[in-house]
């Protein structure tokens, strides 16, 4: 199928939250990785959402480059094509973009896809994330505001981060303490600032312990009742219905989490999870296995020539994406969102 339409991604979103299951939204940094993605999908019968960070987008420009929104557009013109041919619906985001790189990312990347809408066609990405963590409350939503402008005007949806993810990603560093819990105060300011889609759907990653890196489950104190404390205090304050769950939320930081951890805060409104630490080791893995297994005909020892159907890198390249796409299925089905994909 193609890259998801707005409309699609929005039909997605709507289905997530209402059949309580949620998206992986798998980081990748090159073709191999982005098809592995979209085969993981593929084979979990699930509809997936496919992120680049900003790291991400410099390396598929060329690690020489560096350029974000050069790699960015190379990657989404590539997922535009080679998604067509899986049955699944593909949405394209972008990741983690802190405050200095703004006007060298997300801002761009929303005039392209403006431009393109303008013209008739579909956005290049259907979601952009703002990570407003490192800046306070007040601006981070202010800005915030400005951006979901931006992206109503290119038929975007906006990503926001309100509190702090600890651990690092691509050099943001974010520390470990009373920060990584929202507050239901903070979350009664994001929809002061933002409203309730009246202004143009957006997604929130409230945190509730979240911590970016590789930690053995357990290890990450994750409390998903702050997500149901926040959707509580938007239906008190605004009058909602009981059971209503106003915010689409997203899950950040989950390598380490604990099944029930993962269950919980999907009950609670998580409809998109960020998977990327797991997958790299589950890509890398089986190079590594590879390697050592072949390593007589991927070197040229004692002055032998090796051999060539060892060290093509297709041949290595395709247990790499075998593994990455194993590791796909499985966030489907933790989060529920295997065989889900409707027609």
């Amino acid at each position: 199928m193609p890259i998801a339409t707005p409309e699609v991604y929005a039909d997605m979103l709507d289905r997530a939250k209402a059949g309580a299951f949620a998206y992986p939204a798998i980081n990748v940094s090159s073709s191999q990785t982005l098809n592995a993605a979209i085969r993981g999908f593929a084979e979990a019968g699930s509809d997936g959402i496919i992120q680049v960070s900003t790291g991400g987008a410099e390396y598929l420009s060329g690690p020489t480059v560096k350029d974000m929104v050069a790699g960015s557009l190379a990657f989404a013109a590539f997922a535009h094509e080679v998604a067509k041919k899986y049955d699944v619906n593909i949405a394209l985001h972008t990741d983690h973009c802190p405050k200095d790189k703004l006007d060298g990312f997300v801002r761009p990347l929303l005039a392209a896809s403006t431009e393109r809408v303008k013209a008739g066609g579909t956005p290049w990405f259907q979601s952009h994330m703002w990570d407003g963590s490192a800046v306070p409350l007040t601006e981070n939503l202010q800005i915030a505001r400005e951006l979901l402008d931006l992206c109503q005007a290119a038929d975007v949806i906006l990503e926001i981060e309100v509190g702090v993810v600890g651990g690092e990603e691509d050099g943001v560093v974010g520390k470990i303490d009373e920060k990584l819990y929202s507050t239901p105060e903070d979350a009664l300011a994001t929809v002061e600032a933002l409203g309730l889609g009246e202004h143009g759907r957006y997604l929130t990653a409230l945190t509730f312990g979240n911590v970016h890196g590789v930690y053995k489950p357990g290890n990450v104190k994750l409390r998903p009742e702050i997500l149901k404390q926040a959707q509580e205090a938007v239906v008190k304050s605004r009058g909602l219905a009981a059971d209503a769950k106003p915010f689409d939320l997203v899950f950040h930081g989950g390598s380490g989490s604990l099944p029930e951890e993962i269950s919980a805060a999907v009950d609670y409104g998580v409809v998109k999870m960020n998977v990327d630490t797991d997958t790299q080791y589950a890509f890398t893995r089986p190079v590594a296995g590879f390697m050592f297994t072949n390593y007589d005909g991927v070197l040229k020892v004692d002055g032998e020539v090796g051999n060539k159907k060892a060290y093509d890198p297709r041949a290595w390249g395709k247990e790499a994406e075998a593994g990455m796409a194993a590791r796909v299925v499985t966030a489907c089905e933790n989060l529920r969102s295997a065989g889900t994909h409707a027609e």
